[in-house]
């Protein structure tokens, strides 16, 4: 598993492991760390030409460190300082000793001339961005928007040390220019703003330098990210003695007359769920049975289909009196259900407040924008704040759809985000997947944190392994191959 931990959390751990170094220890096995990725990624260090993007404190001094070990390796580095009187002096000292050079930054205020660096830059084969670190809040300044949009201009490949400069370390908000890197060398633990969009989108590549600060973080984190042999512990297995009633049993409503296809999709993720039996409430039964003649179908309404483990609702229910009474009575129900699509429409916020057993609901930007009573564009650009508020509203498991969907839970646990997510998911129906999927995983037993998880991560892991490019139909036959590959 992947856990991201806040700036504080990550301060506090450093400030007890360097207690315990000697003095400058903990950042030259980050610059060592941040040497090495660059050495590999250049290829060749010698007559390599590497520019570093230098800003005060201690981020620019793993670069400047960084950048004195690829000189002793052969290489021309050149720092170009945006605060030269506040530049970290050891480690501008050691890029000097190693035939390093230094030049002032466009834009910089500082006494003299500043010296051209576009033609610097536009030589270089490799960029550090080391221009503000983890504790950065908003955007680049001015004089730091112009060398990136010179670096940007020149097309040089970047790489951002900790973090890309300018994007929230906490939140993964970008409030402002920030800089695109093409790969990051994070320190010691992965930062949330590293795994969540927006700001994952500027961290191009992350690898994780391990520079000793694991027994000194707390032992949860601000996020986590699981992984195949996270989610394969998860996974519901049948025993010697299970049948299809012990394995669960999950039920659907979905569809409509003008939407019978969200009732075959749903009821498509459902029956790669694990669960032992799906039962289908609702007007598609005809074109349910005609595709999946396994499953158990009932005209409804829910009370009357029989006994399930878990409901998953919602997909393409319309606004239909009988739709609002069917998600109605769901939520009702003493099993845990999943609201989706039309169902959060429909639903009684306070009927789901009211709930005992386990509840997920799974909007994307646009549904979470109107439980919340805020722009999409809000939600969008704090996705972190937003499924953790939503959670807290609710009382209910979120699953924030988007380019990295995101599971909280009410209180303070960590967030989880999801690592497989692809941009192939952005087709129609694919939603009513996820939707049985996790609503088939909540019946064979898994808590409504952990569906929720395992379920994101199958169907990511579905739409990459789908035939490109994929329809929903697609992603749910590649579910099979996810599964597989989670668990062999």
């Amino acid at each position: 598993m992947r856990t991201g931990y806040g700036v504080e959390a990550v301060r506090a751990g450093e400030g007890t492991l360097m207690a315990r170094l000697p003095d400058g220890a903990l950042m030259q096995r980050a610059a060592a760390g941040l040497a090495v990725a660059c050495a590999r990624l250049l290829g060749r260090t010698y007559g390599a030409r590497v520019v570093l993007l230098v800003g005060s404190g201690d981020n620019g001094g793993d670069a400047l460190y960084a950048g004195a070990r690829l000189a002793r390796r052969g290489a021309g580095v050149t720092a170009v300082l945006l605060s030269p009187e506040r530049a970290h002096e050891g480690g501008l000292a050691a890029l000097r000793a190693a035939g390093g050079r230094s030049v002032v930054a466009p834009g910089a205020v500082v006494e003299g001339v500043a010296e051209p660096v576009a033609g610097i830059i536009g030589r270089a084969d490799l960029v550090l961005d080391g221009i503000v670190g983890i504790g950065g809040k908003g955007g680049l300044r001015p004089a730091a928007v112009e060398l990136a949009d010179l670096v940007r201009e020149a097309g040089v490949p970047v790489v951002a040390v900790d973090l890309p400069s300018g994007v929230d370390a906490d939140t993964g908000e970008v409030n402002g220019a920030a800089v695109r890197a093409d790969a990051t060398v994070t320190f010691g633990a992965y930062k949330p703003g590293l795994l969540i969009d927006p700001a994952r989108e500027y961290a191009g590549a992350v690898r994780l330098i391990d520079i000793g600060l694991d027994p000194h973080l707390p032992q949860d984190g601000a996020v986590e990210a699981l992984q195949h042999a996270d989610v394969a512990r998860l996974l519901p297995r049948p025993s010697a003695e299970s049948d299809k009633y012990r394995r669960g049993v999950v039920g659907v409503v979905a569809g409509s007359a003008r939407y019978p296809g969200a009732a075959v999709l749903a009821v498509s993720g459902a029956l790669r769920s694990g669960a032992g039996a799906v039962r289908y409430v609702g007007p598609g039964s005809d074109a349910v049975i005609a595709r999946f003649p396994e499953t158990l179908v009932s005209a409804g309404p829910p009370r009357r289909a029989g006994r399930v483990q878990a409901w998953a609702a919602g997909s393409g229910l319309g606004d239909e009196p009988a739709a609002r009474q069917a998600v109605a009575e769901v939520i009702g129900s003493d099993v845990p259900v999943l609201v989706d699509a039309d169902g959060l429409r429909l639903m009684d916020l306070a009927a789901v407040r009211a709930r005992t057993a386990p509840t997920v609901l799974t909007p994307h930007a646009g549904e979470a924008s109107a439980l919340l009573g805020v722009a999409r564009e809000e939600v969008e650009a704090g996705r972190l704040s937003a499924v953790r508020d939503l959670a807290e509203r609710t009382g209910a498991t979120v699953l924030l759809k988007g380019s990295t969907t995101l599971v909280a839970e009410p209180g303070d646990s960590p967030v989880r985000v999801n690592a497989t997510g692809t941009g192939r998911l952005a087709t129609a129906g694919s939603g009513d997947v996820l939707t049985g999927l996790v609503g088939g995983l909540l019946a064979a037993g898994l808590s409504a944190l952990d569906a929720a998880s395992a379920g994101a991560y199958l169907h990511g892991l579905a739409g990459r392994l789908a035939p490109d490019p994929p329809s929903a139909t697609d992603v749910a036959d590649a579910l099979s191959k996810a599964w597989r590959d989670v668990t062999s």
